[in-house]
């Protein structure tokens, strides 16, 4: 028997897009020899699809495409991840997976586990199944799954579905799971090693589907695979594209030559993907962004260009009376190196224009962090202005260092509708940096070396007002990510009083944080969806 593995990348509730990508790929398939082709959960409407969900037309417009589908198979049978309808007490949905062939739906199988962590909540949608399916196919028992069903952990849920795949007197032969499984640096490593055990524990090869493309904050990284009943790596599809893996019955029991890893790469491969999806699936082919000279600027310029082609990018320095000379030169020298627009739009003018407009209202009072956010505002209008006139995406350069404690400013550097490094600490910042410099100097090596600085006061650095990054990123990690408490971190060797002022800071900016652009995640937990924090609270740690 031969199967086809292919992770499709889809524009959620683009039904006739989505069907005509499915439709490609099964003639793909076809042409290839292919018996079935395996698809990823809700593989015509998109996952995530969210409160869609609770609208009747847009279930209406699933089903027209499911039938289309049903249709146009043409002698191969397909899986494919659907929003079934269901009636009686509970939720109105299930989240499943169709066998479909010979012009109808052969079997179907219902997700179990509905996860409720991070930026998951499908309990909000769906009704959980209760049974497992396996299903005859080409003289194998496949027992279907649906992503989460795999992960079960007797932490989190009560029954295991993988415990249900025997029924009866039949055994299943393998086991096919399709999935919508979002990145996270370290994810890969992470799901080799369940799939491992799981495959060794029942003695059963795993094909596994996986969604590819961005959703909003969210990147689907693909990498579907084929894992043997030892545990080891058979096959796998391209990571962070879209891919059709073509595996043998009689040779997924055979180890490969493949592997993966988590690195860098695979981050600045995400981030790209990010930002290209973003753009391109809301109707943008143009960007605009601030390039300070700095490296966060430099580092999300590189994506950019990446994501979008030099082209279509434009790069703005706007330096005040308090910008040195260099990071005006190797702004421009980097906008050179990528081949993209620069423009270069001195503020001074402007600064002391709000000068002269505020200084009744300010006599008597010193100046502060007002003036330096002010430049900052002038800018984050500049950029948006720019935004406007050329139908260019703003994109924002804070990294999550400084979102995490407030070292941004609202409504200036804030400014803009996707925030590309929102959830890259500022030291993975630097890995990123030297990879992008690995094959040859695309960022001015100064950019990379010089102590970072914002630049709104004279002879200001970002350690003036901060901890050093290598200390700031372990405690942001541990608290943020890892839900250490203050005395745990402070245990590993970090003054307690810098943790709780770390902390305190945190908190405080968590309003700064709600009025942020979408950030793109890479992490295991990102500022957004997948964190909520009330604004309004009283909890003292």
């Amino acid at each position: 028997m031969k199967v086809a593995l292919v992770q499709t990348n889809p524009v959620i509730g683009a039904f006739e897009r989505n069907l005509r990508q499915v439709l490609h790929w099964l003639t793909k398939a076809r042409q290839a020899g292919c018996d079935l082709v395996v698809f990823p959960e809700l593989t015509l409407c998109g996952y995530p699809p969210q409160d869609l969900l609770e609208r009747t037309s847009f279930l209406d417009g699933h089903d027209r495409a499911l039938a289309e589908l049903i249709k146009g198979l043409d002698g191969i049978s397909c899986i494919v991840g659907v929003p079934e309808r269901r009636q009686g007490p509970g939720k109105p949905l299930y989240n499943s997976a169709l066998v479909l062939g010979q012009g109808s739906i052969a079997y179907r199988a219902r997700k179990q586990l509905l996860p409720t962590y991070d930026v998951f909540d499908e309990t909000r949608y769906f009704e959980p199944g209760t049974t497992s399916t396996v299903f005859p196919f080409q003289g194998l028992q496949c027992g279907l799954t649906i992503c989460e069903d795999i992960w079960w952990n007797s932490e989190a849920y009560a029954a295991n579905p993988l415990q249900g795949l025997v029924i009866g007197s039949v055994v299943p032969d393998c086991l096919i799971n399709i999935s919508a499984s979002p990145y996270y640096h370290g994810k890969l490593a992470e799901r080799q090693q369940i799939f491992a055990r799981l495959c060794r524990d029942n003695n059963l090869p795993l094909l596994y589907v996986n969604q590819v493309g961005g959703q909003d904050g969210l990147i689907f990284d693909g990498h579907s695979m084929v894992v043997t009943p030892q545990g080891a790596l058979h096959q796998v599809a391209t990571g962070f594209s879209e891919d059709m893996l073509v595996v043998d019955s009689e040779q997924w029991h055979l180890a490969g030559t493949q592997s993966l890893t988590d690195s860098i790469t695979d981050v600045e491969e995400a981030l790209v993907l990010g930002v290209r999806d973003y753009l391109h699936k809301t109707g943008f082919t143009k960007a605009v962004l601030g390039l300070s000279g700095g490296i966060d600027s430099a580092v999300t310029a590189v994506i950019a260009c990446k994501a979008l082609g030099p082209k279509n990018v434009l790069c703005v320095a706007m330096p005040s009376p308090y910008t040195a000379q260099y990071s005006v030169d190797d702004a421009r020298t980097l906008a050179e190196n990528l081949g993209c627009g620069f423009e270069l739009i001195p503020i001074a003018q402007t600064m002391e224009a709000y000068r002269q407009s505020l200084a009744p209202l300010f006599v008597g009072l010193a100046e502060d962090a007002t003036e330096q956010n002010i430049q900052a505002r002038i800018r984050g209008n500049l950029l948006m202005a720019l935004s406007n006139k050329g139908n260019r995406l703003l994109l924002t350069t804070g990294n999550k260092s400084e979102m995490a404690v407030g070292y941004c400013t609202l409504y200036g550097d804030m400014s803009g509708g996707l925030a590309v490094i929102a959830d890259v600490p500022k030291i993975m910042v630097y890995q990123l940096a030297r990879l992008m410099n690995k094959a040859g100097e695309v960022i001015p090596e100064r950019i990379i070396t010089r102590p970072p600085t914002a630049e709104l006061k004279p002879d200001q650095c970002d350690q003036d007002d901060l901890p050093p990054y290598e200390v700031l990123d372990v405690v942001l990690q541990a608290y943020l990510e890892d839900h250490k408490s203050i005395e745990a971190i402070a245990a590993g060797g970090i003054d307690i009083q810098l943790v709780r002022d770390i902390v305190r800071r945190i908190k405080l900016n968590e309003y700064k944080r709600k009025q942020a652009p979408l950030g793109i995640k890479v992490t295991t937990k990102a500022f957004g969806p997948g964190r909520r924090y009330p604004l309004v609270q009283g909890f003292v740690e």
